[in-house]
This record gives C-alpha cells, structure tokens and sequence, in this order.
C-alpha cells in the first residue's frame, strides 16, 4: 500500500512546575527557599529518513505527543527535561499547515525541523525572594507545549519523471536504465504507486520517477495517474512516453496532446516543464506518416522526440545521453519555500470578569483561579504579593471602575474579603 498524504495532530510537551521548598537543615539558620526550576518539555521533530519512501508509518497512528518536563525539586534541582519525540518521514515530504494549507517546511534536506516546541518550566520559589520577601511561599507552573494539525504531503525527490498513458513501457524503461525492478506486465494499470530509480550514464546521476499512468479526466479525478501527478511537481525533466506501434491505441499523437491537457489542467508549471517525447515499441512496426505527424508537433513545441525499444534496449543509449545533456542545463530540484508564519506566542491573558450583586462584587479570571491556588494566604508576605499583583494587573481599578465603594465585599472563587482604599 502506498500512502502520499496525511493529515497528523502533533502536541509538545508541557513544562515541569516550579517547586515551593525551603531548605531545613539542622544547624543552617535562614535557610530561605530552595525551591528548583520545571524542565523544560519535549520538543516534536521531524527528521528526513532516507530509508523510507511512504508515509505509511502514520496509516494507523495519527496522534503524537512529547513528553512533558518534570517538576522542580528541593536543593534547587532543576526537573528533567522532557525528551524529543522524532518523527521519521520520507525525503521531500512537505509539512503544511492543516487550515491554511500553508507550507510550513519542505523536508527536502537532512536537517531536523522543529514543528512544535516544547514548554518552558516554571521559576522555583528561589527566583521570588527579595529583601522585603524572603519566605514565598509560591512558584510558577510551567508553560504548555505548542500544538498544531498538520498535513503531510510527499513530493518524490526526482529530476525526470516518466508520464503518459497506462501500458507504453515506463516501468519497463526504469527497469532497463535503472536498478529499480517495477512490476512489469502487458495490462493496463500494473504500475500502482510511483517508482524510483537511480540511474548512472555518461558519468552522471540522475534519479527518475516512473509514474502511475495517466488517463483523460486524471486531473479531475479519473484514474490512477491523478493521486500521483504531485510526484512530477519537482522533476526538472519529463519523458513523455507513448506507444508509436499503436498496437492499443490507433493515434499516438492525440494521446500526447491528451496527455499534456491534463499536465496544464492540473498544473500550468508543470505543463510547462521540458519534455522529451518517446515514441517506445518501434520493434512492433508503426505509421510512417503518424510519425511525421509527432515530428512536427515536436518541432513546434522545441521538443526533442526519440524512438526506442524498451524490451530490447533498442535507442536507450541515446536517450539516457538527450536526457543527461538537458539536465546539464536545467535549474535544481525545487524546493518549497516556507510561507507559514507561527502566531507569536500570547502574552498571558489579565482579564477579569466582575459581576455585581447589590453590595457583593464577583471577579473571575482563568488567571485569577491560578494565583489563589498558588497564594498562601496565612503568609503575610504570599498575601503582600497577592495584593501587589491584583493592583500590577489592573483588578484593583477594574472594581473601582465598577463602582465598589469600601466595606463592599468581594468574592474570588472561595475568597471573601472587605474591600478597603
């Protein structure tokens, strides 16, 4: 089974909490606080695998998570770093954004990319003593990891592509230049998924993509040949083949025109790329006159066109030196160019909610919740810090804002207390 495309929800890991902790030895007095830093969390990787050719691995597991820092600890040990999770893919997947569709990286190189960082670990207490705060008796949590829907597409790294109808001999041809032993039958369709080939000649290498045939209507669905056009998106060069012996199809010249009316339907670049025409199965006999017709075409297009014998190798030679010459001359393998642009992080949302009720004064806040957690409030100098914050972050104004006169009682998840200027 071959699988080209797939769409993955990927979460980093979330950073460790810091640690409340005050140091309690015997004979140290004003120890003070000790608490340590949250690890960091994992990271979700992405590493090219040259070993792989699909994207098959992601068939059943959609899902991938790193793994999350550990907590801070006493003695002001920091927690573990939560690990990397890498996720092999093939070389010249393309990681885009699932909404936006938005190229993110093109995994064309060996270099790990980093789609998704992990968290940031919390401060200990350690980091909040001052000299007017010298026992707090609270720390930070740590920070989520980035999550985000992903699409995996692969785009085959190859520098010509083999295209045209269903049974003209492109996996016979690869199999002749190359080492690549594609299913080789005289039916329709034997081709399922796209091939590869290293091919040595004239003292270069070049790497040839035998794709799945194409048929009328592939552009819009029809066929095989239309899951698989993708593969062609980066080849530099391609052999159009065709069958000149017409010995299934009776005119091998509007097979070509059909051809290239799907190339444009589907991609005017592509439709655009060098072309070399192959007319293949010359052994067979074909129409002298249909011949002249294809040359002419080709004159007209400024496209070279040469006949071969795939199963005899008749005509390869010179085929493989036309195609080693024009690649000579033709730009690299293209490279998708990032577009995506990851939102900057946001800053902590402050806002509070106050609802009134008669002489009671509700605030809620997912922030609010957070730091009454965290506050202890039989610590004159926790309590300090609460009120400084609540002053820094705007609630204080926000009640007078809404009309709170002193005496009026506020309430704060759980929290009671008179209100006074």
């Amino acid at each position: 089974m071959f699988m080209d495309q797939v769409e993955i929800y990927v979460k980093a890991g979330k950073g460790g909490n810091g640690c409340v902790s005050f140091r309690r030895e015997k004979y140290v007095s004003h120890g003070g606080p000790d608490g340590g830093d949250g690890g960091k969390g994992g990271s979700i990787v992405f590493v090219a695998d040259e070993g792989k050719n699909t994207l098959l691995d992601f068939r059943f597991r959609r899902k991938f998570a790193a793994e999350d820092g550990s907590d801070g600890a006493s003695r002001k040990f920091m927690g573990k770093y939560g690990k990397d999770l890498e996720i092999p893919v093939p070389p010249g997947t393309v990681i885009r954004d699932a909404e936006s569709g938005l190229v993110i990286k093109d995994m064309s190189d060996c270099e790990k990319f980093v789609v998704a960082k992990g968290g940031r670990g919390g401060w200990g207490n350690t980091h909040f003593a001052t000299a007017t705060r010298q026992v707090p008796r609270f720390a930070k949590e740590g920070l989520p990891g980035e999550e985000r829907k992903l699409k995996l597409e692969l785009k085959m790294l190859a520098d010509v592509g083999f295209v045209g109808y269903p049974n003209v001999g492109k996996s016979t041809l690869l199999s002749v230049i190359s080492a690549a032993k594609p299913k080789v039958a005289n039916y329709h369709f034997t081709t399922l998924a796209p091939n590869l080939g290293v091919i040595s000649a004239y003292g270069k290498s070049f790497v040839a993509a035998d794709i799945p045939g194409l048929i009328e209507g592939a552009s819009e669905g029809a066929g095989l040949g239309h899951d698989f056009l993708r593969h062609v998106d980066r080849c530099r060069l391609l052999l159009h083949l065709f069958d000149l012996s017409g010995s299934e199809r009776p005119d091998p010249l509007e097979d070509i025109k059909r051809i290239n009316e799907e190339l444009e339907k589907y991609s005017p670049a592509l439709a655009s790329r060098p072309q070399i025409l192959v007319g293949n199965k010359i052994d067979l006999g074909y129409d002298e006159e249909k011949y002249k017709e294809i040359q002419d075409y080709a004159a007209s297009r400024g496209w070279e066109l040469y006949l071969i014998a795939g199963e005899i190798h008749e005509g390869v030679d010179e085929l493989m030196l036309a195609t080693v010459r024009q690649l000579e001359q033709l730009p690299p393998i293209k490279i998708y160019e990032p577009e995506f642009v990851p939102e900057a992080p946001k800053r902590e949302d402050y806002h509070v909610t106050i609802t009134r009720t008669g002489d009671v004064f509700e605030v809620e806040g997912a922030w609010l919740e957070k730091l009454i957690d965290k506050t202890d409030f039989d610590s004159y100098e926790s309590l300090q810090y609460f009120q400084r914050v609540l002053r820094e972050k705007g609630v204080i104004q926000a009640l007078e804002d809404a009309g709170i006169d002193e005496g009026n009682t506020v309430c704060m998840y759980g929290l009671e207390f008179d209100f006074l200027f």
